[in-house]
């Protein structure tokens, strides 16, 4: 699977991943900024502006035209925020092409903010905020985030909190604009049907007015944390929820693939660690699984699990004890065989689609600025040995790492804290 890559003299990066044959294509815009990029008063202004890029342009004054025009080629178009990225795409067949790309350079170079359409937009993202948080499995990842970042941009919501939903202002979206939607901070990567030379050629023409200006970065973030940590929401739920989880490194860490192959280990599948402990043999929860989150400057390893509340210590206990089992013995041979090959046979099933072609290779450029094929990530899989996963193991399951987020009716923490100890 191959890839064409082109950093222009502006800094805007275009990466194109030709799939001949393929009955989509999708061009995708993902500029290097998200809630991390963000000040205490402006949380949430990285999420709100992706959703006002679709509420008109120069070109296309409303937001019934740009959706119109989207339908009429029965696209698939959305975006998303995070963290470090927010990204903006269209998907379509490769027919639509040209029309798929004029529609997304539009959005991205030309967004007018109509200020009636934001006043009302404010309450779409309040709702949004409301629905998130009746979903105590979403609630309690960003207590575990909180726990970890506390009050810094690390820790705080993509979303934003209310208040300051309701306090932006349209000179807060052209301002944000024009520090971060600039070609440097830019990536425009296409995937499907599209021969390179062209795609190129037709990319830089659609963003040749794209602003130049100082590449601004967010500031920096280091990890603080000398003991076990417990933080409670109380929330009335049926279930008690929970997310232990360490401290880890970020992105570029050589030590990644060993930790994505240990978390397979333990929570990936219904043939994992984790899943026949929790569910097989203790019967005592529904879900559970276990996660990464890695970044530019920090990361963090996952389990997240619902039970009743009165099996909670069990529960925590029950996950603790398999953690510990990769501390202190050896993963076969069989099992390491096992993960590695759902860790690639998930890969490339991720793959099967334009979008998610485009998704592989353009977080790669935007978060890491090198892109790796899947058979170099294979590679790297297939030298993993059982003596990684344990060494790995016992470098970051550490007491002073380690973090435990709860939502539910839960007041009594004295016997959680007894067993919070690898």
């Amino acid at each position: 699977m191959t890839f064409k890559k082109k950093i222009l003299k502006n800094g805007m990066r275009i990466v194109v991943v030709p799939v001949k044959g393929a009955p989509s294509v999708t061009v995708m815009s993902m500029v290097e900024t998200g809630s991390e990029y963000e000040s205490k008063e402006k949380n949430g202004i990285s999420h709100f502006l992706e959703h006002m890029f679709f509420k008109g342009t120069v070109k296309r004054p409303t937001n019934i035209d740009i959706s119109k025009e989207f339908d009429g080629m029965g696209s698939d178009h959305n975006a998303f925020t995070g963290n470090e990225v927010t990204a903006y795409y269209g998907k379509a067949a490769p027919k639509h092409f040209d029309r798929i790309l004029d529609i997304i350079s539009d959005m991205y170079l030309n967004p007018t903010f109509p200020e009636i359409e934001m006043e009302k937009e404010k309450g779409v993202i309040i709702e949004e905020i409301n629905m998130y948080e009746d979903l105590p499995q979403y609630v309690v990842q960003e207590t575990f985030q909180e726990l970890l970042y506390g009050d810094t941009p690390q820790g705080w919501s993509i979303a934003g909190p209310k208040q300051n939903i309701t306090n932006m202002k349209r000179e807060d979206f052209v301002n944000y604009t024009k520090t971060h939607y600039v070609a440097g901070k830019t990536m425009i990567v296409v995937a499907g049907d599209v021969e390179p030379k062209i795609a190129f050629k037709k990319i830089e023409n659609a963003f040749k007015n794209i602003a130049v200006a100082k590449v601004v970065k967010k500031k920096k973030f280091t990890e603080k944390q000398e003991k076990p940590q417990i933080k409670i929401k109380h929330k009335a739920t049926d279930q008690t929820h929970l997310v232990l989880g360490v401290r880890t490194f970020n992105l570029y860490d050589k030590r990644m693939p060993i930790l994505k192959v240990l978390t397979t280990i333990l929570g990936s599948g219904m043939s994992s660690r984790l899943f026949q402990k929790m569910r097989g043999e203790l019967g005592i929860c529904y879900y559970v699984e276990a996660g990464i989150n890695d970044l530019t400057d920090h990361g963090n390893f996952v389990v997240a699990a619902g039970v009743d509340k009165s099996r909670l210590n069990i529960a925590v206990d029950g996950i603790m004890g398999e953690i510990k089992k990769l501390i202190n013995e050896k993963v076969s041979p069989e099992e390491l065989r096992k993960a590695k090959d759902y860790s690639i046979g998930k890969m490339y099933l991720h793959l099967e689609s334009s979008n998610s072609l485009a998704n592989f290779y353009g977080f790669q450029e935007i978060m890491r600025k090198d892109i790796q094929t899947p058979k170099d990530i294979e590679k790297e899989i297939e030298k993993i040995t059982s003596e990684d996963i344990q060494k790995l193991a016992k470098q970051i399951f550490i007491d002073k790492n380690l973090n435990l987020a709860i939502v539910g009716d839960v007041k009594e923490t004295k016997e959680l804290t007894k067993i919070l100890h690898f």
